[in-house]
């Protein structure tokens, strides 16, 4: 069977992409950029593949769709700004290839402008044809929440914008078959900013929860009290809570791709977040000295790597660093995660506990990193010799909290 649609970047934007347009019956055929992140199930895999999905090692197969759209991930270079390399070389892969009438989306998260910009150019030189008259191009902002349930490609709407009308309409007809929900934007920029704007509101204010956490707990305030109180307040307020780091695919932007542009308090925002790390080990340092122990020498059990619960992706998760300043500490570190079935810092094998309940008794302290659901909390506060819970997961009075 012909695919329909090409989802080039095969990672936490392009696998679950992929897996709802299969869902909704669509022909798709999947194009790796590079080594990426994503992974699927084997049910999951079976689903998809009975459903119509496929992967193209052949760069031709992406000349024969209606849509391709382009998911390759775009890291931070060593600047500091948005790594668009892989972004490049998905473009230029499909321009050799790029047919008249294709819609062409971009949801790769980019700077306000790239699209235009840096997507265009590639396009049209390579393939001789031109955006807008030959081919729709359009950018749509990537809604992932990897392993919600609550929270699908079908019930989170879908913000399009086009280089022209047709373009946004053309990519609209697309994603309405995705989707219960198409918000068209103004134009591409707009489209593009949208993520930006998004992206940056958690993290200035998970910041801004962090910086009370810290304020709080210097207070001998309960910040976990203070949230749920606040939250009750029914307009004007959005509650976040604080942890030990922010990590993920998503990474704030303090620019808009040009010198000048810097929005300074996402700037500040991303200082106070990297920052939480640093925090962490000093309240373990702290906690051990205060129950008569050095951290040098001391079993630390971490509990829970990865970046969100339930799931195995470890990108940006502020366990490694905290691993990192704890051995430099001189701290034995371990670990338990039921998703990471091994784990390395700076190249060496951290050890993984197998008993849970059995480490966190040997341990000296316990630190409570990331929430999955399969952790019994009430248990392990029972059991742990001193627990940090950095997520103020744990029954009120059961654990230190962060």
């Amino acid at each position: 069977m012909p695919a329909d649609l090409a989802v080039i970047g095969l990672g936490p934007l392009g696998l679950p992409l992929a897996q709802a347009a299969v869902a909704a019956g669509i022909p798709t055929v999947g194009y790796r950029t590079g080594p990426e992140a994503g992974s699927l199930s084997p049910a999951e895999l079976r689903r998809m593949l009975s459903g119509g999905f496929r992967t193209a090692t052949n760069p031709a197969d992406l000349g024969r769709v209606r849509t391709a759209v382009i998911c390759a991930p775009t890291p931070r270079d060593a600047d500091g700004r948005l790594d668009l390399s892989q972004v490049e070389a998905a473009a230029r892969t499909l321009a050799e290839h790029l047919r008249p009438h294709t819609t062409v989306i971009l949801e790769s998260a980019v700077y306000p402008g790239a699209t235009e910009e840096f997507l265009l150019p590639l396009l049209e030189e390579t393939s001789g044809l031109r955006a807008g008259r030959d081919f729709h191009l359009a950018h749509s902002p990537s809604r992932v929440d990897p392993g919600s349930r609550a929270f699908t490609p079908a019930n989170t709407p879908k913000v399009i914008g086009g280089l022209t009308p047709a373009c946004t309409e053309s990519a609209a007809a697309f994603y309405g078959r995705l989707t219960d929900k198409v918000v068209r934007a103004r134009g591409l920029r707009e489209a593009e900013t949208v993520q930006l704007l998004e992206t940056n509101f958690r993290h200035v204010n998970i910041a801004l929860v962090n910086e009370m956490a810290v304020l709080c707990h210097d207070l001998g305030v309960d910040l976990w009290d203070v949230v749920r109180c606040a939250e009750t307040k029914p307009f004007g307020f959005e509650a976040f809570r604080p942890g030990p780091g922010v990590g993920g695919h998503s990474v704030p932007l303090d620019h808009a791709g040009r010198p000048g542009s810097t929005l300074r308090m996402v700037e500040l925002a991303q200082q106070v977040n990297n920052r939480m790390p640093r925090y962490v080990v000093q309240r373990a340092a702290a906690l051990l000295n205060e129950h008569g122990k050095s951290a040098r020498g001391a079993r630390v059990l971490l509990l829970g790597v990865t970046y969100k619960a339930d799931l195995a992706d470890e990108q940006g998760a502020p366990a490694r660093e905290i691993a990192i300043r704890l051995m430099e500490l001189g701290a034995a570190v371990s670990y338990h995660d039921p998703h990471v079935p091994s784990w390395s810092v700076l190249d060496r094998p951290v050890p993984r506990a197998d008993s849970l309940y059995e480490a966190a008794a040997d341990a000296d302290l316990t630190i409570l990193l990331q929430q999955h659901r399969t952790y019994d909390l009430q248990g392990l506060s029972v059991k742990a010799q001193l627990l940090l819970d950095t997520r103020g997961a744990t029954p009120t009075g059961a654990a230190h909290r962060l």
